[in-house]
């Protein structure tokens, strides 16, 4: 360090360095490390005198790179990619501590919960911590290493992986299989009573679209539970108040189970899916990946 020291003037000039080459600029070289750009200038002057080369052919409102400059150039942003790297790789394992999942109240209680057992089995050294939320999450703002949308799979700050296409169709309580196993035709359920879903920031369908896409434009009753979260919408469901849309992907063992009673034959495929997905900018732990790789698996994905 001492060397280095002696033959920089300072090693904090190599960082102003990297940029100021990279930008071709010390004005924006000072936006991006928030100093001022009389102090990369002076750096700048500083490590050339220190150096006895010249780095920066200096011209109004610009500069670019000598001959001298453009080695120590390529070998300054090796040395600092590989300690970015490494100190990357430190910070991931300082953080498989613990893997956070965001996923919808509905999502997390009857798609994760019941499958958890395999994943412990699997993997008991992960510490899963489900988070819960009614918005669509932000990866990287909220710090979470994994997360459940609804979309098309076109975000640009995340990758996403579908693990299930959106499918609708109409439950009710196993024990009101009869007013819905013996509907003669989909119309007949505007005369039923309804449970809707009205989330107050989330992006959901309700029975309107839902009957929209059936052509069917008669006016829905405006009676039945009006719910604001889908674990809610499903508990009211499983006790009789109504009948309900069931988003297969949630409700699909609650009716094999016997628990619920399904219209299959008016399922609605909407085109959208809901898709696991993780940040474009921070690499996932290992145990994240492990944990990605495991819903992947349980959702019946081969991404092999």
């Amino acid at each position: 360090m001492q060397e280095i020291w002696k033959l920089l003037s300072s090693p904090r000039h190599i960082v102003f360095f990297e940029a100021a080459a990279r930008h071709r600029s010390f004005t924006r070289a000072a936006a991006e490390l928030n100093v001022q750009q009389p102090a990369v200038s002076a750096a700048m002057k500083q490590m050339e005198s220190a150096l006895g080369v010249t780095l920066f052919q200096r011209a109004h409102k610009q500069v670019s790179l000598t001959l001298a400059g453009e080695k120590l150039f390529a070998d300054v942003s090796n040395g600092l990619e590989i300690i970015k790297n490494s100190a990357q790789e430190l910070s991931q394992r300082g953080s498989q501590a613990h893997v956070t999942l965001s996923a919808s109240t509905a999502f997390a209680h009857y798609w994760m919960v019941p499958r958890l057992a395999g994943l412990h089995a699997r993997h008991p050294e992960i510490d899963l911590r489900l988070q819960t939320s009614d918005r669509e999450p932000n990866i990287d703002a909220e710090g979470l290493s994994l997360a459940i949308r609804r979309g098309k799979g076109t975000w640009s700050d995340v990758e996403a992986e579908l693990i299930a296409p959106e499918r609708i169709y109409p439950i009710a309580a196993a024990q009101q299989s009869h007013d819905l196993d013996t509907l003669p035709e989909l119309k007949a359920l505007l005369a039923t009573k309804l449970l809707h879903l009205e989330e107050p920031i989330r992006e959901r369908p309700g029975w309107a679209d839902f009957f929209d896409h059936f052509g069917l434009t008669e006016p829905i009753p405006n009676t039945g539970l009006r719910l604001n979260d889908y674990a809610l919408v499903l508990q009211a469901a499983i006790a009789g108040e109504g009948i309900s849309f069931g988003w297969h992907h949630v409700v699909s063992r609650l009716v094999s189970q016997g628990i619920l009673t399904a219209r299959t034959d008016w399922a609605w495929e909407t085109g959208f899916g809901f898709y696991l997905v993780w940040s474009k900018r921070t690499p996932l732990s290992d145990h994240a990946m492990h944990v990605r790789d495991w819903i992947f698996e349980a959702a019946g994905i081969d991404n092999s």
